[in-house]
């Protein structure tokens, strides 16, 4: 099983859920992480406070590039949100439809093919 599997894995367990505990903060970091590494860029930037934001390039890779500031393409999800988008218990469609995620931009929505479980 790989880290992201076990990290989603982990993020199943609802004894955490809606808390703000260290285990938490860690399954988001390393599923950012994982993200970060497979999409590396900056035309996309992925927020899920407080623990972690990354920058991601377009699934087409024609996004601009942003070096300071708030960049053009921006998604922020909450923690419960994230976890359970990563995991697959949660559709991209249903999160925003309930604004459980803010998305701005042109290219943000390709993070919902980013977070798609592999």
């Amino acid at each position: 099983m790989s880290e992201v599997d076990a990290t989603q894995t982990a993020a199943s367990d609802s004894r955490t859920a809606g808390q703000r505990t260290p285990a938490r903060a860690q399954e988001v970091r390393r599923i950012a992480q994982a993200i970060h590494e497979r999409y590396a860029g900056h035309s996309i930037e992925l927020r899920v406070p407080p623990y972690s934001a990354v920058q991601l390039r377009t699934l087409s890779g024609d996004g601009s590039r942003h070096t300071r500031g708030t960049p053009p393409n921006v998604v922020e999800i909450d923690p419960e949100t994230f976890l359970a988008l990563a995991q697959g218990s949660l559709s991209w469609d249903e999160a925003f439809a309930t604004g459980r995620l803010s998305v701005s931009g042109a290219h943000a929505r390709d993070v919902s093919q980013m977070l798609q479980p592999q």
